[in-house]
């Protein structure tokens, strides 16, 4: 199976990014990570966690802190557009922007890549390739519909992460993990065990 492209932007969800990279790896897959700039401040403000920039020690703090040897890892510079899957001829399974910001949905509807993120986005658009978009917001301005809308058009899909309550979920755990499956539900990649519905509670 080709890797999967997970991509995390400054938006307020780091724990669904997390627990998407785990769920990826643990099942065996291949993932190639890239955090934006702004994730490193709000992994650091949100969760006191001081994230590697440098791609080789920045893979090995996610297998310590995931406790996951499993699948491969590469971690990426945001900055580095010169990487394999900056460019089209380099195979993915699909890409995921897992929180996704306004402004990273602003810059790729407009066909602006400044960073490694917005480019492989615009890679797989242009490849016809699934991408996955998460975006972090509430409530969304008609500038934040607009975009979203366009990027649907384009062949993005748009799963904003929210919870149910059919799961009848009992910790914040629970919660990230009934988002996490279920936007991962898309590219028919069953990672783990989910409640899912099965009609009314008796």
């Amino acid at each position: 199976m080709h890797p999967y492209v997970l991509a995390v932007t400054g938006a307020s969800a780091q724990p669904l990014a997390e627990r998407t990279l785990q769920l990826l790896l643990q099942a065996g897959r291949s993932v190639h990570l890239v955090l934006s700039k702004g994730a490193y401040a709000v992994f650091q403000a949100e969760q006191g966690l001081q994230v590697p920039v440098n791609p080789e020690r920045q893979a090995r703090f996610w297998r310590e802190r995931l406790n996951c040897p499993e699948g491969e890892l590469f971690c990426h510079r945001w900055n580095d557009q010169s990487v394999g899957i900056a460019s089209g001829s380099f195979r993915t399974r699909a890409m995921l922007i897992v929180p996704c910001s306004m402004g990273t949905v602003g810059r790729i509807q407009a066909g602006v890549a400044m960073d490694l993120i917005e480019r492989c986005a615009d890679v797989h658009l242009k490849e016809g390739r699934p991408l996955l978009i998460a975006p972090r917001e509430m409530p969304f301005s008609l500038i934040h519909l607009r975009n979203l809308t366009a990027l649907a058009e384009a062949g993005a899909r748009i799963a904003a992460p929210i919870p149910a309550w059919y799961t009848q979920p009992r910790t914040l755990e629970e919660m990230v993990d009934f988002i996490v499956i279920r936007l991962l539900d898309g590219f028919e990649d069953d990672l783990a065990p989910l409640q899912r519905w099965t009609g009314p509670i008796a």
